[in-house]
Formats: structure tokens, C-alpha cells, sequence
């Protein structure tokens, strides 16, 4: 019986490098699946890890409509058996109803991996219709950590290491003239606390180092 999947974690967990030995462990069983991303570090239309494994996908747009995609392909003679779906929370809610037809209309299953939260700890739209929607939610057992050594479960944007809590939703890069934009995992607690791993050692740090460095 197909199904819907979330595939949930923090940065950094591997989310990537599992939905690409998934991919693979269901085409060397004979099956055809489809693969999409967006806003994917090595680019548009690519699919990537931290550990350098790359292949091409589907880029995801405001646009793309899975129903309509996989339907065409179906009609045209295209096997597909699967859809594995990379940053599954940049979706639309509406975009999310569209793999849960897939699923109990056509048989296809989906997996969709992605975070739950922003840097300013609210769920993603994607990920939110995600959690309500899906057959199973998976939380990925590798576990990343703060700079403490703690578990981290929450994601913080910086800008020149120093976290930022306002700001879109959405930056991927260098927000040009504004300082460098980064990303770090935290625990809980110094991301409550706004302590990065860059103001942690601010202490350590002499005036006219901190004074160069910002």
C-alpha cells in the first residue's frame, strides 16, 4: 500500500544523503521514481549532499503542480513508482494536498524530507501540512550538535556569526552588501539564549579582534 512520509530533521542530519540511498535502493529493486529539490546548494535542477553525492532532479517552483506533472508522465507511457521530494518545506500546503492524491489516487509513494522550523523556531508551510497529512513522520537518527555538545533541534540564521531573529523566511547566500549570511544548528537553549558558536568565544576574544571581525 503506498504512503506519504516525512522525513524530518534538524540541518545537517543527512537528510540529503538518505533521500539519494533511498533513491537508489528503490531503483536497484526495479522500481521508477522521479526525484525533485529546490534551492539546492550545488545549484537549480540537482540534488546534493554534504558528503558530495550528486545527481540531477526536478527543480520546485510556486508553480509545479505533482498531480499534473506525474499525470503527464503517466499518460505519456512513463513509469513512476515513487517521488522523492528534497526540502520538502518550501512546499505549499496546497502543494502538500497534491502528493497526498498521488498517493491515494494513483498508488505512488512519497517520500518527502525536509526541516520542521525556521531560524525563528515557526514551522514551515510545507512542513506544517506535512506532520497533519502524512502516514509517518520520521525524525533522522543522526543526530547533529551545538557547539555546547548538546543535541541540537533548533536551526539559527547569522549574519557575520552573530544570530539573526527577523529577516524573510527564506535566504539561501550572501544577502549582498548586509554582512554574511550563515546557518548553525543549536540546542534549545543558546538558541533561547541567541549564542553561537562565534559568541561563545566573544569572551575569549579581545576588543579590537571582536572590533575586526565584525
Amino acid at each position: 500500500m503506498a504512503e506519504l512520509v516525512f522525513f524530518s530533521g534538524t540541518m545537517d542530519c543527512g537528510k540529503s544523503t538518505l533521500a539519494l540511498q533511498m533513491d537508489y535502493n528503490h531503483r536497484a529493486a526495479g522500481r521508477h521514481g522521479l526525484i525533485y529539490t529546490q534551492n539546492d546548494r550545488a545549484g537549480e535542477k540537482q540534488l546534493s549532499s554534504r558528503l558530495g553525492l550528486q545527481v540531477g532532479a526536478e527543480e520546485v517552483t510556486a508553480e509545479t503542480n505533482f498531480w499534473d506533472d506525474v499525470a503527464a508522465r503517466r499518460t505519456h507511457g512513463e513509469r513512476v513508482d515513487y517521488l522523492i521530494l528534497d526540502e520538502a518545506q518550501f512546499y505549499s500546503a496546497a502543494q502538500v494536498d497534491q502528493l497526498v492524491m498521488l498517493v491515494d489516487e494513483m498508488g505512488i509513494d512519497v517520500f518527502a524530507f525536509g526541516i520542521t522550523t525556521d531560524f525563528r523556531t515557526k514551522l514551515f508551510e510545507g512542513s506544517a501540512r506535512l506532520m497533519e497529512v502524512a502516514d509517518r513522520i520520521e525524525r533522522l537518527q543522526v543526530e547533529t550538535l551545538c557547539w555546547c555538545g548538546r543535541r541540537a533541534t533548533h536551526n539559527a540564521r547569522t549574519v557575520d556569526g552573530v544570530m539573526v531573529t527577523e529577516g524573510d523566511q527564506v535566504v539561501v547566500g550572501d544577502t549582498g552588501g548586509k554582512g554574511e549570511v550563515a546557518y548553525e544548528v543549536l540546542c534549545r537553549k543558546h538558541h533561547f539564549q541567541r549564542m553561537t558558536a562565534f559568541s561563545a568565544r566573544a569572551p575569549e576574544l579581545s576588543p579590537q579582534t571582536l572590533i575586526d571581525s565584525l
